[in-house]
């Protein structure tokens, strides 16, 4: 990113500096698609609520469906869109065929790390749209038309993603850059770190299933609820409740001892809602105003769990 900050010209331009941008753009375009095994287009964003916002409000499609346990992102921009039903642990029971409507489904639940078998899914003449913000260069893409990817998730910069489609057809252009699919300057230097941290990233959710087992299990013995605890579930993601202890409060006490750890999804943790995502699983406002997320990355090591233990089985305690 520093390197092509340095050497920064406008892709657009047509002059020889210009050009040589257009040149590294397009090599990183290749460089993601081909990281992330895509065939298809790459439109580049400035993340995936960006990418979400193009997809699924200039989708030529007949209707939209999705789920209420979606991400706020997409929610706020399908008011209208029929909600599938949901089972207990947060997963879309099933759909009917339906031809010519889009489909969007995240592929793994930002707040309780739950893997929606997406692949499994009949979807006979229905567009899928695929939100993989949390599993994108985790796990394999899903056989999805539509994908939304965020670089952040993966070890990149803030500020750019990419909406990968394979037809371009299937949503309307709004001129501009991008095939003009996506107006606005490109973002060379975020592009080249995003390729370049998609390149470098190295399967680390083995351990962090390791981490997380041995957190699920001592939360459990210290009477705490492990939300979703039998769903398929990533290992980067989590969802703890304490009974009799607020999620707000909780926060406070794990702050205060240097742990970061949010309330429901992290891009809204800050208005400390109920998590919309626990109320379309059944809970109740008491139980869910209760239930932490937590986040294993990875520089997450076991001491880091060792002292997320003691902290939680002390206020755990002191609830009693």
């Amino acid at each position: 990113m520093i390197e092509a900050l340095e050497n920064w010209s406008n892709p657009s331009s047509p002059h020889a500096d210009g050009r040589a941008a257009r040149a590294a753009l397009e090599d990183g375009r290749r460089r993601i698609a081909a990281a992330l095994d895509w065939d298809g287009h790459v439109i580049f964003t400035s993340g995936a609520s960006e990418a979400i916002a193009i997809a699924l409000t200039r989708a030529r499609a007949t209707r939209i469906l999705t789920s209420p346990v979606e991400h706020d992102s997409v929610l706020r921009v399908t008011p209208q869109a029929a909600r599938l039903e949901v089972t207990a642990e947060g997963r879309v029971i099933s759909i009917s065929p339906d031809r010519g409507a889009l489909l969007a489904i995240q592929h793994v639940n930002n707040e309780t790390g739950v893997i929606q078998q997406l692949d499994a899914m009949g979807r006979d003449g229905i567009i899928l749209f695929a939100d993989c913000a949390q599993s994108a260069a985790r796990l394999p893409l899903p056989n999805a038309d539509m994908i939304a990817i965020s670089a952040h998730k993966f070890g990149g910069p803030p500020g750019i993603g990419a909406l990968l489609i394979n037809d371009l057809t299937l949503i309307r252009p709004s001129g501009g850059q991008e095939q003009g699919y996506r107006a606005g300057t490109e973002n060379l230097p975020a592009v080249l770190a995003m390729a370049a941290a998609l390149e470098a990233r190295t399967d680390w959710l083995p351990q962090a299933a390791i981490l997380r087992a041995k957190l699920d299990a001592a939360i459990e013995q210290a009477g705490g609820e492990v939300v979703a605890r039998h769903a398929p579930r990533i290992p980067a993601i989590a969802s703890y409740r304490m009974p009799g202890v607020s999620a707000r409060v909780q926060l406070i006490q794990f702050d205060l001892a240097g742990i970061s750890v949010s309330a429901g999804s992290a891009c809204s943790s800050g208005s400390l809602k109920t998590s919309h995502v626990l109320h379309a699983m059944g809970w109740d406002e008491a139980s869910a105003s209760e239930v932490i997320r937590v986040s294993f990355g990875p520089a997450t090591h076991e001491a880091d769990i060792d002292r997320f233990i003691a902290i939680w089985t002390q206020m755990a305690g002191r609830a009693r």
